[in-house]
């Protein structure tokens, strides 16, 4: 089954652009309607939705670090750092992981993209 993933408020819009011309499920946090919403919470939403969040805000991902640490369930996370990798790069590696991988395997994880090459 395919991994829906869904997009923090700050990633560009040609990422999830770019992933949908190649038939990935994405979700915005502006077409949810979660541009406002506190971080926790949307990691809430996003596992509510059972999506996997990306997002390029690296407290977001120390928040899902700690998550992790206390045990407490999240449906998974992909942190890109804005300066880490071109857009190409992150769009090649969510497209990956939207295809190649299942849902109950990104639950409680956080991973890190530009995948090394």
């Amino acid at each position: 089954m395919p991994v829906g993933l869904y997009m923090d408020v700050h990633v560009p819009q040609a990422v999830t652009t770019q992933l949908r011309a190649r038939q990935v499920d994405v979700v915005t946090a502006q077409e949810d309607g979660t541009t406002l919403t506190p971080d926790d919470r949307l990691l809430e939403r996003v596992t509510e939705l059972g999506r996997v969040l990306f997002t390029q805000d690296v407290r977001f991902k120390a928040m899902a670090d700690q998550w992790n640490r206390d045990g407490r369930p999240f449906s998974g996370l992909v942190f890109g750092h804005q300066m880490g990798g071109t857009i190409g790069q992150f769009v090649q590696d969510l497209e990956l992981i939207a295809k190649a991988t299942d849902p109950g395997e990104w639950a409680n994880s956080v991973e890190r993209v530009p995948f090394p090459r």
